[in-house]
């Protein structure tokens, strides 16, 4: 792609983001969710293949949607209070505001778009969509969380919780798995948004360090498949390690910086004498900690036998120091959880 085309569309995404992030108003925070789906849509078509065509095209589609039940709904709102702020919803329009926000997000059961979307275009743009494409959603489903009904947030969160792990079990393309596990990442958010709306944003900014060091990782290495993965060792065993590490981060085993969050939302759930919901969230997450460790062990384990040395792979990997720098967060937050709680 032209680099001043790229730089006009990754400028649209920042002042998308920002414009609903700086917004009080439903019509401007609406603006600025336009702008941030109409920005991504040229990074995702930048391969002319069918399959970033398709997957654009799918993206349109669920955003549009979703925007659209937005408007109608603030608008609505607006009609019968007579006011556009985000903090003042009538009772039936928080749920269609809420459910719209969610659809954007990819939460289940409206989830169905994510994997397929993520599948079709480049890791590149794949990281924007799972990170960055994800802030102004959350943001406004933070400001509204006060109003939103808690059976609707305990239904998607478990929902989405069992369906990432769930989906992502039989996969074996790498972006597919991503989109599964950032569905399963973000029920643990919703889950806990009534109850506890700080830990949901502390949760969101540890889940988007994880996921961006993850997907750097992969551009590094060029990997797309688990049977690229497999063999990625010779090229770069630092890397193929900490990759590992920060699965098993992404799976939430301690001491790694995923344990946090997975943590403190367990214990807010038994001081809110939920304990069920509780157990049920723990057993839901065993899906997912199943194909974290299954990709861990064909990173380690699954090497193939007798490679003749003719065939090696010369190491000529570079890893950036953005790639270094996030995946040094994404393993070794744990211990300053409390200050940046704190700050939060």
């Amino acid at each position: 792609m032209n680099p001043t085309a790229l730089m006009i569309m990754l400028l649209s995404l920042a002042i998308g983001t920002t414009m609903t992030l700086m917004s009080h108003h439903w019509l401007l925070a609406w603006i600025g969710l336009e702008i941030n789906t109409l920005a991504i849509i040229p990074l995702m078509t930048k391969t002319p293949h069918p399959r970033a065509i398709e997957a654009a095209t799918k993206y349109f589609l669920t955003q549009a949607s979703a925007s659209a039940l937005i408007l109608f709904s603030a608008t609505m709102n607006a009609w019968k209070t007579g006011e556009w702020s985000i903090t003042l919803l009538s009772d039936p329009y928080t749920i269609t505001l809420s459910m719209a926000l969610m659809m954007k997000l990819g939460l289940a059961p409206l989830h169905f778009w994510l994997p397929e979307v993520i599948q079709g275009i480049p890791l590149s743009t794949g990281l924007i969509l799972s990170t960055w494409q994800k802030i102004a959603p959350m943001t406004l489903l933070l400001q509204i969380s006060h109003l939103t009904d808690l059976k609707l947030l305990i239904t998607m969160g478990l929902t989405s919780i069992l369906i990432g792990g769930w989906g992502g079990i039989n996969q074996t393309q790498l972006r597919k798995i991503m989109a599964f596990s950032s569905i399963g990442h973000l029920g643990w958010m919703v889950l806990i948004l009534k109850f506890n709306p700080q830990l949901t944003l502390f949760n969101f900014l540890l889940y988007i360090t994880m996921t961006a060091a993850m997907f750097f990782s992969l551009m590094s290495i060029s990997s797309t498949k688990i049977s690229e993965i497999s063999s990625s060792w010779p090229k770069s065993p630092i890397l193929v390690t900490t990759m590992m590490l920060v699965l098993l981060s992404l799976a939430g085993l301690p001491p790694l910086t995923g344990f946090s969050p997975k943590l403190l939302i367990i214990l807010e759930l038994a001081k809110q004498n939920t304990l069920l919901l509780a157990s049920v969230t723990m057993l839901a997450s065993l899906l997912a900690l199943f194909f974290y460790l299954r990709l861990t062990y064909v990173m380690i384990l699954t090497l193939p036998p007798h490679i003749p040395p003719s065939s090696t792979h010369w190491r000529t990997t570079k890893n950036s120091p953005l790639t270094a720098t996030m995946t040094t967060l994404a393993l070794l937050i744990f211990p300053l959880s409390p200050t940046f709680l704190l700050i939060i």
